[in-house]
């Protein structure tokens, strides 16, 4: 089990961060979705035990939070999402100090440094100060420090963040070799195709509490469909109409993708494009993707 949490709540003052959260997580590799303030980032340190929950339970890999914080800081790893690091290290000095401070006597830690700077693709960059690092870097020298001391699992918050597509394409494939290698993996970011990409389940949170948890393959299929329409030129005017309906609408190149629920067969899109007078090119039975099937339980939760 990677982690065992039973209502789990979390207070920032009055600020309630965490709403009574209660999830059995198996391991493998699980994605973690939700808007700007949903709790994502809260949960993760939550279960590294960098923040202390007010109420409830929470165990990670069978270690019991907060008596065996420890514990749980040597089998875990955590690549956050904020640059953490000092500008004038180099990055086997970095990468090393990160092993030690997990438990690695130094000079196991400097060893493993070097193997897992080469692994991530830096073995050329080791010896140069992270102050001279380029944003793609300074994300792999953050997966190394979360690798170097053998975790068997890595929270990864926002992995791809500043990457542009060739650097994003090269990070998710360093993740999911880790994956390939046994390491378990909890991915948190806002691009939904990477979760779809790494991940086999899903956890859902929004404003604090849990929205859904299960496998991708079950949420996509779920009750809702998915039809595609294009219009003659009136995609956003049509668009606004089905919002303003309650339809979940996504607009991907020149056609709509609207989220319909179970049962609907879209004769009500068909009925209310004459009624207004909307011109239909394209109309036809669409893929469920996670975006939609995200977008569609968001809005059932009332965001």
């Amino acid at each position: 089990m990677l982690f065992d949490l039973e209502n789990v709540h979390k207070y920032y003052g009055g600020f309630h961060a965490l709403k009574g959260i209660t999830l059995q997580v198996p391991e493998g590799s699980v994605g973690l979705l939700g808007p700007n303030g949903a709790g994502k980032s809260t949960l993760i340190k939550t279960m590294l035990g960098l923040l202390k929950i007010n109420t409830g339970s929470a165990e990670v890999l069978g270690y019991r939070l907060p008596d065996q914080s420890l514990n749980i800081n040597q089998a875990t790893g955590y690549m956050p999402e904020n640059d953490c690091y000092l500008p004038y290290m180099t990055a086997v000095q970095y990468v090393s100090f990160s092993g030690q401070l997990s438990g690695m006597p130094r000079a196991e830690a400097f060893r493993r440094a070097h193997e897992v700077l080469y692994y991530v693709g830096l073995g050329e960059a080791r010896y140069r100060q992270l102050s001279g690092f380029s944003t793609g870097m300074k994300q792999r020298v953050k997966l190394a420090q979360a690798l170097v001391h053998g975790p068997r699992l890595v929270f990864l918050d926002e992995p791809t963040n500043g990457l542009d597509p060739k650097g994003r394409d090269e990070m998710l494939s360093l993740v999911e070799d880790v994956k390939k290698r046994g390491v378990n993996i909890v991915l948190s970011s806002h691009l939904l195709p990477d979760v779809e990409r790494v991940c086999e389940t899903v956890i859902m949170l929004n404003q604090g509490k849990l929205v859904h948890f299960g496998s991708i393959d079950e949420l996509k299929q779920g009750g809702a469909s998915v039809i595609e329409i294009e219009t003659k030129n009136q995609n956003e005017q049509f668009a606004e109409i089905l919002a303003a309906s309650g339809y979940t609408v996504a607009r991907e190149g020149l056609r709509l993708k609207v989220t319909v629920p179970e049962g609907n067969s879209g004769k009500k899109l068909l009925e209310q494009a004459v009624e207004n007078d909307i011109q239909i090119r394209h109309f036809m039975p669409g893929e469920l993707t996670l975006e939609s099937a995200f977008l569609g339980l968001i809005d059932e939760a009332g965001a």
